[in-house]
């Protein structure tokens, strides 16, 4: 991991700075995109939408968003609903430890700030499945907060624009996203960062990979996870069962599943295999 001298963060000029500002501000002017919770303030929205996005392309997100805001308004409805009905409502968005996650993050915030997300955020460590991006976001778009956060398109925008090796360390990046950072327009920022990295300088164009690749599904474990999770959702099964409905290597099932119990995903009760619900 490389790391940047004090020299350089010290050696931009605040002209730099302002014209970097400002292209990324006239782009966003002309090419904003109208997401849903780009038109909410509420915190819990924001945390949802920020569950949701991850890995996962805006368009699919969309139409989940809106399903999930009109069953669960609130945070409390969220928390009161049972594991399986969170699953049930998150298949075909993929990742589905990410629809746990969110359950149990929901619930600590009900339970140890009386819902209040903002004040959770603020305490992120505690928080599972919550993350210093997913807390400085929450807090940025839903307060206006003068904090940055780095995803995978703000992360190639800096190393692109200031000519960065790949290889930059994270706390470097994230010290130049404060450098930068306008105050008091932090919401707009971000917004006008995440569509610039998306819609103009991305991945293809600057050669710049993520720090993480996302791999294919067809075939692969997170498939069969999501296959054995809908097929549980309707009926616990054996491993008779399973492997009459999944034809695949019997260690390769049973290391999932084993780590399926480790997550606390599933359960293994009466020689069955149950999703688990509490």
């Amino acid at each position: 991991m490389i790391l940047v001298s004090v020299e350089f963060f010290m050696n931009i000029s605040q002209k730099k700075i302002k014209n970097f500002q400002n292209k990324i501000f006239l782009f966003y002017q002309a090419h904003k995109r109208k997401l849903p919770w780009r038109a909410t303030t509420n915190p819990y929205f924001v945390l949802l939408s920020e569950f949701m996005l991850q890995q996962t392309q805006v368009s699919r997100v969309i139409t989940f968003y809106q399903q999930w805001i009109n069953r669960w308004p609130t945070i409390q409805y969220l928390a009161k609903a049972s594991r399986t009905e969170v699953l049930k409502a998150w298949m075909g968005l993929g990742y589905n430890t990410r629809a746990l996650r969110l359950h149990d993050a929901v619930n600590t915030i009900v339970s140890d700030y009386d819902g209040n997300v903002l004040e959770a955020m603020k305490h992120y460590q505690q928080i599972p499945g919550v993350g210093k991006y997913t807390a400085h976001a929450v807090q940025i778009f839903s307060s206006n907060a003068d904090l940055v956060t780095v995803d995978t398109n703000i992360r190639r925008i800096f190393i692109a624009e200031f000519h960065l090796p790949e290889s930059i360390s994270d706390k470097d990046l994230w010290m130049l996203a404060k450098h930068c950072l306008p105050k008091g327009r932090s919401r707009d920022w971000h917004n006008a960062l995440m569509d610039y990295g998306a819609l103009h300088l991305t991945s293809q164009k600057t050669g710049i990979k993520p720090k993480t690749r996302q791999t294919s599904f067809e075939g692969s474990d997170r498939q069969l996870r999501a296959q054995i999770i809908r097929l549980l959702l309707n009926h616990p099964a054996s491993m008779k069962d399973l492997n009459k409905r999944f034809d695949v290597d019997q260690s390769r099932l049973k290391k999932i599943l084993q780590k399926m119990i480790h997550e606390q995903i599933i359960i293994f009760q009466q020689n069955q295999y149950h999703l688990k619900n509490e």
